[in-house]
């Protein structure tokens, strides 16, 4: 039988040491510790397969809470299944001590240790959905306020009417008129835009 740590981390859950600490302190040798560092979009999980192919029945795997197995309710349980079920180890979570299927082997054990999984993984699910509506509304709240997101709006010049006349009338080149206003092209045409919409000019 050997053990085995999995550590996740994103660009929003930056707990590394702390899972490492945890694991570290179930005696995982470092070498049979697998870690996923990726960005929220991205959850190929390359070194999770890698372990998953090394497991053998009998072996425990220790991850130090039950959303480091997926993303969401589904996928946790899904994996769950294939851990404990097709490859036959047994999983620890170490924040939840209900979760060791070492423990109660028995049908009633069993059955405890599936009804916990199904609500602590439901519960991560809402609750990360919960983080991502609050911040829509936070964002959605902060842009009524006036406040902008991206890069700041480039000013457009007090004589950019001026510039657009003579460009158009051909006594500039198009290349002085990006000069004379500071603007880069895509900013020039779509600054363009605008002014003729105020303008009531046609394209």
């Amino acid at each position: 039988m050997q053990a085995y740590g999995y550590i996740r981390v994103s660009s929003t859950d930056q707990n590394e040491d702390r899972q490492k600490i945890a694991l570290a302190d179930k005696g995982i040798p470092e070498k049979n510790v697998y870690m996923d560092k990726q960005s929220g979009k991205d959850f190929r999980r390359p070194q999770y397969r890698k372990l998953v192919r090394r497991l053998r029945a009998g072996d425990l795997l220790y991850v130090l809470s039950i959303d480091r197995l997926g993303r969401n309710y589904e996928e946790i349980q899904n994996q769950w299944r294939i851990l404990t079920k097709e490859i036959g180890v047994d999983i620890c979570v170490i924040d939840m001590p209900l979760l060791d299927t070492r423990n109660g082997k028995d049908l009633m054990g069993t059955f405890i240790a599936d009804l916990v999984l199904q609500i602590l993984s439901f519960v991560a699910q809402n609750e990360r959905e919960n983080i991502r509506k609050r911040q829509e509304q936070g964002i959605a709240a902060a842009r009524a306020r006036g406040v902008r997101f991206g890069r700041p709006s480039v000013p457009v010049p007090e004589n950019f009417p001026d510039i657009v006349a003579q460009w158009e009338a051909g006594h500039i080149t198009f290349q002085e008129a990006l000069e004379r206003s500071g603007l880069v092209q895509a900013t020039f045409y779509r600054r363009l835009r605008e002014y003729r919409l105020l303008s009531g000019k046609k394209e």
